[in-house]
């Protein structure tokens, strides 16, 4: 099983899972022919695809989604709140499946589990994906932590968890107030910090990879976010992984 990154930011945001013949493409805020050329980058191409699953309506997560399905015939899935208001957008994909009430389904070799978080979207779902040995938590667009989603993400064996932003650089930044407020608050997206403490608080016994991801280009910086999660592992910032937003992030083995 590994995963790769196409891009990571709000710009626009994909991360690709493998596991035997299935690969499965996380949400797509890009446009066709970035998507493409993203995918080329880690020796793919869209016919690889087995499916796309999207985690909520924001245009750096669906935003190329359903051009992507409908030209190469890529199935979709996504939760009924996510689709609400863009049936027209997805008019020609030809198989959209229901994320009904966070329920665990399989694509091949992949099993996915959703799981509800905060954050300011109709029904949005963050994924752990798994292989029936090895496990990969994904979790990025959230105001807060929850129970459940400790619950979900402990034990996992890699993990790409969102660090968007430095609290006092949002705070000091020149984004308006109404923004600021949104971005930090309980529906917005994790602080360093934040991040930091909720990854203190699960069973990381088996963690072998670790990605901050959707790190702010105007309130957050790399060695920030590496620090802010190195302190709660014990290690040394270099080993935890940066999913960047123009680079994205190469393939990641778990073994």
């Amino acid at each position: 099983m590994r995963f790769a990154s196409l891009g990571s930011g709000s710009q626009g945001n994909s991360l690709v899972v493998e596991a035997g013949r299935t690969r499965l493409l996380l949400d797509c805020g890009f446009g066709l022919a970035a998507a493409l050329n993203r995918l080329g980058r880690l020796g793919l191409v869209a016919e690889d695809l087995s499916a796309i699953v999207v985690t909520h309506e924001h245009d750096d997560h669906i935003g190329g989604v359903a051009r992507l399905a409908r030209r190469h015939r890529i199935p979709v899935w996504l939760t009924p709140g996510t689709l609400a208001g863009f049936e027209a957008l997805f008019a020609g994909v030809e198989q959209i499946s229901m994320v009904q009430n966070y329920g665990a389904f399989t694509v091949g070799d992949l099993h996915v589990q959703p799981y509800p978080v905060p954050h300011d979207a109709r029904e949005p779902a963050q994924f752990v994906f798994g292989d029936g040995v090895r496990r990969l938590g994904v979790l990025t667009d959230v105001g807060c932590s929850t129970p459940h989603i400790e619950s979900v993400l402990s034990g996992c064996d890699a993990l790409v968890l969102e660090c968007n932003h430095d609290a006092e650089m949002l705070r000091t930044s020149s984004y308006p107030q109404r923004l600021r407020e949104r971005i930090g608050g309980r529906f917005g997206h994790l602080a360093n910090d934040a991040a930091a403490a909720l990854l203190g608080r699960l069973d990381n016994a088996k963690l072998k990879h670790l990605v901050a991801a959707h790190l702010s280009r105007e309130n957050n910086r790399p060695d920030l976010a590496r620090a802010a999660l190195a302190a709660v592992m014990n290690c040394a910032p270099e080993w935890i992984a940066i999913a960047d937003q123009d680079e994205g992030l190469a393939w990641r083995q778990i073994a």
